[in-house]
């Protein structure tokens, strides 16, 4: 027989004695094979999900902890007006002063830092009032409330005066 005419034979539909001559597929065999392509789904399925629980993780962390750290600036601001009111007890004020020192370490394991007042930056800074000084214009005069941020995330702006 030539080649052609075996590629012919192949191509034309078997005839029932034939397809009943070939032996059938194990049944066992094809559950094995399902069982198989189902584990097989089943482990890229919880390792997708895995990988995306642990993006989403990692992605709300600094924003739970900016939300936190919010609620707690009022407390802070509150220890940093003891510390520059006047009193006759230096060992009160050496104990809020204690107090500030844990308060910042704190924070700074956090890694929120305060925002710097020297230059106006409107990215950090909001202006409630612009004054005649000495200083040249854009110059911060005055603080009226500090400002922090963690890395780039502003988490409460300065209230500053600025030089006109």
């Amino acid at each position: 027989m030539s080649k052609k005419e075996m590629e012919a034979e192949e191509l034309e539909p078997k005839t029932e004695e034939e397809a009943q001559a070939e032996p059938a597929a194990d049944p066992k065999d094809e559950e094995i094979a399902k069982l198989k392509d189902q584990l097989m789904r089943n482990m890229a399925e919880y390792d997708n999900y895995r990988k995306r629980t642990a993006k989403e993780r990692t992605e709300l962390t600094p924003e739970i902890t900016a939300r936190v750290v919010t609620d707690f600036l009022p407390v802070l601001d509150n220890l940093e007006r003891a510390l520059q009111t006047e009193t006759t007890d230096e060992k009160y004020k050496e104990g809020v002063k204690l107090i500030y020192d844990s308060f910042m370490g704190t924070m700074d394991k956090l890694g929120v830092e305060k925002v710097q007042t020297e230059d106006f930056d409107p990215a950090v800074h909001q202006a409630v009032q612009q004054v005649e000084s000495d200083l040249e214009s854009g110059k911060i005069v005055s603080v009226f409330q500090n400002g922090y941020k963690i890395g780039s995330k502003v988490l409460r702006f300065a209230m500053v005066t600025v030089a006109q």
